[in-house]
């Protein structure tokens, strides 16, 4: 079984279809994005398949290391011409020769969870500055419409103490001397990468700031807390715990982070960044594990970390940010927390033919 063969994956596509954005932008339109089998990525490109079953026609390219896997995911779309994988690895120049056209451009590519951040640091920097920029230029080579740059809740760095949630305009402090800041400050150099090519090169740029995000397409190797919480729960174990549980911080149902995602791409502001997050996805990390386990009947134990695991970790303590500018542009979330995960554990469990 797939996830097109679920029932509820397939209402969330159908869901994020139907609201009301201004999706003519998109007809007749190429699309290419970088990441687009992640976990954002992959949900996102089904969306503007399923659309293109609807009132639309836009072609998406989806950048990718390994086509035959892709097609692989995306095999409900297959023999779509709409749909087109360019093989390419992010970190080296890129060849779009075989592209007549390309309207708007997302950067989603990224290493996203803390073992990547450990065994893979200068992969974790590369990726979000030197491909990044390979994209913007190629972008702005093009002269795309837009460009979306997918930045993170981790550009805040730890909250002073000050505010309760964090706007687009907070900083925090990050200790740039350190293996873990290379995520962080990778980003940080990327939103300042975008406005700079807005300044000399006239790109259009917004940047969508993303908050921990989960949902049926994140990846089996994903080592984000929530991600090894669900994982346990479909595996009908306990659920495990690696710290006190005291960090505060929101996280994002997949569909929602991609319906914040479109808003910005198709309503957002040149030059401006939206958090897309609210006040109903925010939680103490053992109240979510507690969460978690009441959904499968299960109990929360605790366990330390290996020392891969541990150099991964954020060292923020609490990181809830503030949604209302994005909500002036009418996004809203469809699930709050408790059920988004009972959905995404739903989802995969179907998907396990449970």
């Amino acid at each position: 079984m797939n996830l097109y063969d679920s029932p509820l994956y397939c209402q969330d596509l159908k869901a994020v279809c139907s609201l009301a954005l201004p999706w003519e932008k998109l007809d007749g339109k190429t699309l290419l994005i970088s990441g687009a089998t992640g976990l954002i990525g992959s949900f996102l490109t089904d969306v503007l398949m399923c659309k293109n079953q609807e009132d639309i026609s836009c072609k998406v390219v989806a950048i990718t290391r390994n086509p035959e896997s892709a097609a692989g995911r995306f095999r409900r779309w297959a023999g779509d011409e709409r749909l087109a994988f360019l093989a390419h690895d992010m970190r080296e120049p890129l060849d779009g020769s075989s592209l007549e056209r390309v309207d708007y451009v997302l950067h989603l590519a990224s290493n996203t969870h803390p073992k990547q951040y450990a065994t893979d640091p200068i992969g974790t920097i590369t990726i979000n500055v030197f491909g990044l920029y390979e994209l913007l230029e190629f972008a702005a080579s093009r002269r795309a419409e837009r460009f979306v740059f997918a930045s993170s809740n981790e550009i805040y760095g730890n909250n002073r103490g000050d505010v309760e949630l964090f706007d687009e305009a907070y900083c925090g402090y990050i200790n740039c001397n350190t293996m873990r800041a290379g995520y962080p400050e990778s980003k940080r150099c990327g939103e300042a990468l975008c406005q700079a090519y807005r300044a000399q090169k006239n790109l259009d740029v917004v940047i969508p700031r993303l908050t921990r995000s989960y949902g049926p397409t994140m990846k089996m190797d994903d080592t984000k807390a929530l991600s090894q919480f669900i994982r346990k729960a479909l595996n009908d174990e306990d659920i495990v715990l690696k710290s006190k549980g005291e960090q505060y911080y929101s996280f994002t149902y997949v569909a929602d982070a991609v319906s914040g995602l479109l808003t910005v791409m198709l309503l957002g502001q040149d030059g401006e960044a939206y958090n897309i997050a609210d006040e109903s996805g925010d939680s103490r990390l053992k109240d979510l594990a507690a969460a978690v386990a009441e959904t499968v009947g299960r109990k929360v134990v605790f366990e330390l970390p290996d020392a891969v695991e541990a150099a991964g970790y954020s060292v923020a303590t609490k990181a809830r940010l503030d949604g209302e500018k994005l909500r002036q542009l009418g996004w809203r979330p469809r699930y709050d927390l408790k059920q988004g995960v009972g959905r995404t554990i739903g989802i995969m469990k179907e998907v396990q033919g449970d």
